[in-house]
């Protein structure tokens, strides 16, 4: 298994990552079932998947509970990411920086995840109420303290699309120059597929100009990059895909020549090969540093996609992946 590096620290992770968040939070809920998470998670970790991400608010708090059954067993297989600054209500989501709060919500993660300590902490989001730096800085007192080994921090994550452009970036890249005269920032997160590459203009050159890990969110498109999402099948309410622009009937139908260009490459490089894979392995091709993290929730897609660390497209089949058509969304 290849092997990435995060940040200066030189934490190492797989070349594929596990978002895990889609098991117990959004995405088709009623599909959502505990034991079949669990197996995924130890398919992850039997082929290499060492790294697990997740956060406090997914659930909320019950994805934490999950991954911890399985650290529980196998905490030295793992590379564990997890998050911090979100509080979920019932009809909303709000943010807190405070720095009481932080230490907090790290202690209470830690119970949850049975671990002494998390390999990777993450600010989701800035509280606009609290500078970004004293929230920073108790999280950077987490580091000293050994609960903490690394800091990383999320994109504010304007889905803009097209409108913006690479600058929707520009607010994450203020905040990083912000925390970093700190304490060093080890990895950002942020959406990077081929049908988003937005984060390429921008916030990963400023990633690896200082050797910070970008951990890709969203590399597979929220499915639709798999090719198994079908125009006009519609989403659950609570699955985000249902006020998506880009996941109305329409759009889905209009951006299929997305998919159709990675089926093809996909069809070159042999049987079995597919248009997931292809999408995992042209993250993985934009920078050393970049580890895609796709959302499953069963052991199979898990099984697939860590599959996408053994292929090597040529610069033929990242040229034709340049040549596709911008997705479009309901604006266009």
């Amino acid at each position: 298994m290849e092997r990435r590096t995060i940040g200066a620290a030189a934490l190492e992770v797989g070349a594929v990552g596990l978002g895990c968040m889609p098991m117990s939070w959004a995405y088709s809920t009623s599909r959502q079932r505990g034991a079949e998470s669990l197996r995924a998670v130890h398919a992850a970790l039997d082929r290499g998947v060492s790294l697990l991400d997740t956060a406090d608010m997914y659930g909320p708090f019950t994805n934490e509970l999950l991954i911890g059954r399985v650290l529980r067993e196998r905490r030295a297989d793992a590379f564990v990411s997890t998050k911090c600054g979100l509080l979920v209500g019932e009809q909303h989501i709000v943010a807190n920086g405070r720095p009481g709060y932080v230490k907090r919500a790290c202690d209470a993660s830690l119970r949850r995840l049975q671990t002494d300590v998390i390999d990777l902490y993450q600010l989701h989001r800035a509280d606009p109420e609290v500078p970004v730096e004293e929230t920073w800085g108790a999280m950077a007192e987490l580091v000293t303290a050994g609960k903490v080994r690394s800091l990383g921090l999320c994109a504010v994550g304007v889905r803009a699309g097209r409108r913006a452009g690479g600058r929707q970036y520009d607010a994450t890249i203020r905040q990083l120059e912000r925390v970093q005269q700190v304490f060093p920032v080890s990895a950002v997160q942020a959406e990077l597929s081929v049908w988003s590459p937005e984060a390429l203009e921008a916030l990963l050159p400023w990633c690896r100009a200082r050797g910070v890990g970008f951990l890709a969110a969203m590399p597979l498109g929220n499915g639709f990059l798999t090719g198994t999402l079908r125009p006009g099948e519609g989403f659950e309410p609570d699955d985000p895909r249902a006020r998506h622009p880009r996941f109305t009937a329409e759009m889905m139908a209009a951006n299929q020549p997305i998919v159709a260009g990675l089926r093809r490459i996909a069809h070159r490089h042999g049987e079995g090969v597919t248009a997931a894979q292809v999408a995992l392995a042209w993250v993985l091709a934009q920078d050393p540093h970049v580890v895609p993290v796709p959302g499953a929730k069963q052991e199979r897609w898990v099984a697939e996609n860590a599959g996408a660390a053994r292929l090597r497209l040529t610069p033929q089949d990242l040229a034709e992946v340049a040549a596709l058509p911008p997705a479009l969304g309901s604006w266009d």
